[in-house]
């Protein structure tokens, strides 16, 4: 089994420049903006940065990044955006919710990767044919969400009440509720549905899972939840709440279980529409990918920590156990 503000400031980067030998062309620098609301440590940027060295494009000699991060914070990088959009790159890459900010770009292609609707969100007319300067992957998947019921309740089989911990704007949100809800009924389980609008309410919205009663918790993917995800983890362990997660990232921060597309070789694959957009190929033409490889991840340290035993047939079809 595998074991698997700004930060930088305004007037910074973090930024590789090839600096030729004398007598010899300088190769042509593409320059990537990357603009995050993850912190730091970014587990995303290694990711695209591997995909690029796969199609060629090496730091120092023909690739170089600017780095810009506001962990949690898309509104920062909103009133930031006429300092972004003056940074001379060759595309932006929008991780996670920094694409709310990023929604005003017009001038340059937007690469991203986002969990919700990015038509709901209005950053495409539709995905096969997103019609603008933005294109990508989305993890949104109905279907998944109604599996990580299913998935609780097995490795839970006397689940009565499950809490939902939901950021409500998140785009494609309403209809994430409802597919859990229906997987919910199936499953004769009754929800305590907690929503919330930004990272400083997190904190109420703990407190109401805490006083719902709920056998176990899930929570929405999205890039507020997945910046708090080691405070909700540690949560759900002072509660001695079983939790699901939508990333493998969230059970690496301490929650129990996780199923979900690996957001990881997201970015490495999104390495591939950088590549085609830098030899001259329109986002606007670029289908919008779905996620259709999805891991399923379970923590048995926290299990051991909850006092669960695990069913061996469960235990089994993971894609990975952290111990």
């Amino acid at each position: 089994m595998r074991r698997r503000e700004f930060i930088a400031a305004l007037g910074g980067a973090a930024s590789a420049w090839p600096h030729a030998a004398q007598g010899q062309a300088t190769p042509k620098t593409h320059v990537v903006l990357w603009v995050s609301t993850e912190a730091q440590p970014d587990p995303f940027i290694a990711s695209f940065r591997e995909g690029m060295r796969e199609r060629g494009y090496v730091e120092g000699q023909n690739l170089a990044f600017v780095l810009r991060y506001a962990p949690g914070d898309p509104a920062r990088l909103r009133e930031a955006l006429p300092e972004l959009l003056g940074v001379p790159a060759d595309f932006i890459v929008s991780s996670g919710p920094a694409i709310l900010a990023m929604r005003a770009a017009t001038g340059k292609p937007v690469l991203f990767a986002v969990s919700g609707d990015p038509v709901a969100l209005g950053i495409a007319e539709s995905l096969a044919r997103p019609g603008r300067n933005f294109t990508g992957t989305t993890f949104m998947s109905l279907d998944v969400a109604q599996k990580r019921v299913q998935l609780l309740k097995e490795l839970l089989p006397g689940m009565s009440k499950l809490a939902i911990l939901s950021q409500k704007n998140h785009p494609g949100e309403q209809s994430e509720h409802e597919a859990t809800r229906a997987a919910a009924d199936a499953l004769s389980i009754s929800l305590a549905y907690i929503p919330f609008a930004a990272g400083p309410e997190l904190d109420g919205a703990l407190q109401r899972v805490a006083e719902a009663g709920a056998n176990a918790m899930l929570v929405f993917p999205d890039g507020v939840t997945m910046v708090h995800r080691a405070k909700i983890a540690d949560f759900a362990l002072s509660r001695r709440l079983p939790s699901m997660f939508g990333w493998r990232e969230y059970c690496e921060a301490g929650g129990f279980a996780s199923y979900g597309g690996n957001q990881r070789a997201t970015y490495r694959r999104l390495a591939v529409y950088a590549d085609r957009i830098l030899r001259g190929d329109k986002p606007q033409d670029l289908p919008i990918e779905r996620v259709t490889r999805f891991e399923f991840v379970l923590n048995l340290k926290t299990a051991k920590t909850l006092g669960m035993d695990v069913a061996p047939t469960v235990l089994a079809r993971a894609d990975e156990v952290i111990e």
